[in-house]
C-alpha cells in the first residue's frame, strides 16, 4: 500500500476540520470569554489534566436540527468537548461545555456526547468530571433537549456510589441543568462568574414580583453558605480546577478500589502536647475544633468541605498514616456545636459518600444536643436529624469516635456512638456523656424538692454538682462498655491510627435488601 503524503488533500481537510473544532464558536467569542475572566472549554481541560494526556472524542459531531434556522448555527462538536485524560497519572473521563457555541446550550447531540462519555466512564470504572458553562436547554431543540437532560440524570444516578462524580460550575447553570450537579458527589463553583437556579430572575419577577439579581438568586456564595448545593467556592476557573485535582487525590477510582495511599511525612506514633489545652475546662466556652483535627491528622493537613454551609459541623478529608479518612466533627465555635437541620443533612450526605467509597470515618464529638425551637421543629428537625442517624447506622466502613467534651441526649447517640455500630469509641477524661447537662437535669429532677428548702438555688447547685459527679464524665459510659477506653488527649493520633489499621479489613454482614428507606 502506498503511503499518503502529509500534504495530501485528505490530510489538509482533516487539519482544517480539527482547527475549526478547536476554535469552537470562533476567536472573537473566545476573546469575550477571556474578557469576562473565563477560560475557554479547552483551556479549562488543559489546566485540569496532566499535560498531553487529553484524548478527545466526537470532535466532528453536528446537531441535526434544522428548525428556527438552526442550520445556520452548526459548529463542530456542538458546544461540548468530551474525552479521557489523566490527573496525577490516574485516568478520568470528562466533558467541558463551550459557551462560545450557542451559549453552551444543550441539544440532543450535545447530550448524546455527554451520555457517551459517562457510559465510557462507567465501563472503565473511573471518575467522571463535568465542567459546566451553559445557558441551559437549547429551546430550538424542544423536547429533544429535555430528553437529553433525562438521559444525563439517569446516568448520574446509575453511577452514584460506583464512580466519583465531580462538577465545576464555571458560568451559568439554569433550569433542568442544575439537577445533574445536584446529584453528583461534589460541586465546585467559581465566585466571579457562576450561578445556579431552577428559575431565573426574569421569571421570578414575572411570577412572584420579586426583583433579584442572578448573583443574589443563585450565585456561588448563596449556594456555598445558604443552600449547601456548592461544596467548594473558588475565586476563578483555575482555582476551581485545582480544587477538583485536590478532591480526586483523596478518592478511589471506583467503589471497589482503595483510596490512594500517600507516604506520610508524619510519624504515626506522634503525640500532641498541645491538644488538651485547645479544649477549655469550662464546657460553656467555645473553641475551634479544626485546631484539634490539625493536631491529629498527618502533617496537620485537613481538607474541609462545605466550609461556609452549616459551620456548626465540620466535615472533610485528611490522611492518617498516609491513608485517606473522612472526618466529621461538631464545631463548638458556632452555635456551641449544636445539631440543626442543615448540619444534620450536611454530615449525613458526607457519611454516606464515605461509606459508598469505603473511606473510613473519624468522628470528633462535642455536642450539647439538637437545636430547640419552633422553626427547627416545623421545618423537620426530626426527619432531617434522622438522616444523620440513618447514615451512621447504615455505614459499614471503619468508624472511630472521639468524645472530647459534651455528648448529650439523642445527639450523643447519633454522633457515631457504639449503639449505631461505632467500631471504637474513645473518650477524653473531659468527656460528659449524659442525657442532658447537669443544670437542666438538676432542675427537672429536684424542682419540687428545691421549693421545700429555704434556699432553692443553693439546693439546685448542690444537686447539679451531684449529677455532674455521677454522669458528667466518661466513666459511667465506660463501666457499661459504651466507651471502649478513656484516653489521654495527647495520645489521640496514635490511638486512632492503630484502631483504623486493625479495622482495615472490617466486614459487616448485612441483611439482603434492595435498599433502605432513608427519611428523605
Amino acid at each position: 500500500m502506498s503511503k499518503k503524503h502529509n500534504s495530501s488533500p485528505e490530510i489538509t481537510e482533516l487539519e482544517t476540520k480539527l482547527d475549526q473544532a478547536r476554535k469552537g464558536g470562533g476567536v472573537q467569542r473566545i476573546e469575550k470569554q477571556h474578557n469576562q475572566g473565563k477560560l475557554s472549554a479547552r483551556e479549562r481541560i488543559d489546566a485540569l489534566v496532566d499535560a498531553g494526556s487529553f484524548e478527545e472524542f466526537d470532535m466532528f459531531r453536528l446537531h441535526q436540527n434544522y428548525d428556527f434556522d438552526m442550520e445556520k448555527q452548526r459548529y463542530l462538536g456542538d458546544g461540548v468537548v468530551t474525552g479521557s485524560a489523566e490527573i496525577d497519572g490516574r485516568p478520568v473521563y470528562l466533558y467541558a461545555q463551550d459557551f462560545t457555541v450557542n451559549g453552551g446550550s444543550l441539544s440532543r447531540t450535545h447530550a448524546e456526547k455527554i451520555c457517551k462519555v459517562m457510559d465510557m466512564a462507567m465501563k472503565a470504572r473511573v471518575p467522571v468530571i463535568a465542567l459546566n458553562d451553559s445557558g441551559g436547554a437549547r429551546v430550538q431543540d424542544g423536547i429533544d433537549s429535555l430528553a437529553g437532560y433525562g438521559g444525563i440524570f439517569q446516568r448520574n444516578v446509575t453511577a452514584s456510589g460506583v464512580i466519583p462524580q465531580i462538577t465545576a460550575i464555571l458560568g451559568p447553570c439554569a433550569g433542568g441543568a442544575v439537577y445533574s450537579p445536584a446529584i453528583q458527589d461534589f460541586v465546585v463553583m467559581s465566585k466571579s462568574h457562576s450561578y445556579m437556579f431552577v428559575t431565573g430572575p426574569k421569571v421570578v419577577k414575572q411570577v412572584i414580583y420579586e426583583d433579584i439579581s442572578s448573583t443574589d438568586l443563585g450565585g456561588a456564595e448563596v449556594h456555598g453558605q445558604k443552600s449547601g448545593v456548592a461544596h467548594f467556592i473558588s475565586e476563578d476557573d483555575r482555582e476551581a480546577l485545582f480544587t477538583i485535582r485536590r478532591i480526586l487525590s483523596y478518592l478511589p477510582q471506583n467503589n471497589k478500589k482503595p483510596a490512594p495511599y500517600s507516604p506520610p511525612a508524619d510519624k504515626p506514633e506522634r503525640i500532641s502536647r498541645k491538644i488538651a489545652s485547645i479544649v477549655p475546662d469550662d464546657n460553656h466556652r467555645p473553641y475551634d475544633v479544626r485546631e484539634v483535627i490539625a493536631e491529629v491528622v498527618d502533617s496537620g493537613v485537613f481538607f474541609e468541605i462545605s466550609q461556609g454551609f452549616a459551620p456548626n459541623i465540620v466535615i472533610g478529608f485528611c490522611r492518617m498514616n498516609g491513608h485517606p479518612v473522612g472526618v466529621v466533627a461538631n464545631q463548638p465555635k458556632v452555635k456551641a456545636g449544636v445539631l440543626d437541620i442543615d448540619a444534620s443533612v450536611k454530615a449525613a450526605r458526607f457519611v454516606r459518600f464515605c461509606d459508598a467509597f469505603d473511606i473510613p470515618l473519624i468522628t470528633f464529638v462535642d455536642v450539647p444536643g439538637f437545636m430547640p425551637g419552633s422553626q427547627q421543629e416545623h421545618n423537620g428537625i426530626i426527619r432531617h436529624g434522622a438522616k444523620l442517624l440513618f447514615a451512621y447506622a447504615e455505614a459499614t466502613v471503619p468508624k472511630v469516635t472521639v468524645i472530647m467534651r459534651k455528648a448529650y441526649g439523642g445527639a450523643y447517640i447519633i454522633m457515631n456512638s457504639r449503639h449505631l455500630r461505632g467500631d471504637v469509641v474513645y473518650a477524653w477524661p473531659t468527656a460528659e456523656i449524659a442525657v442532658m447537662g447537669a443544670h437542666g437535669a438538676a432542675e427537672i429532677l429536684f424542682r419540687k424538692d428545691a421549693g421545700k428548702t429555704s434556699d432553692p438555688e443553693a439546693f439546685i447547685r448542690e444537686k447539679e454538682e451531684e449529677y455532674e459527679n455521677l454522669f458528667s464524665n466518661p466513666y459511667r459510659a465506660a463501666e457499661r462498655g459504651y466507651v471502649d477506653h478513656v484516653i489521654n488527649p495527647e495520645d489521640t493520633r496514635p490511638k486512632l491510627i492503630r484502631a483504623l489499621e486493625i479495622l482495615a479489613e472490617k466486614q459487616e454482614l448485612e441483611p439482603i435488601k434492595k435498599h433502605g428507606c432513608i427519611p428523605l
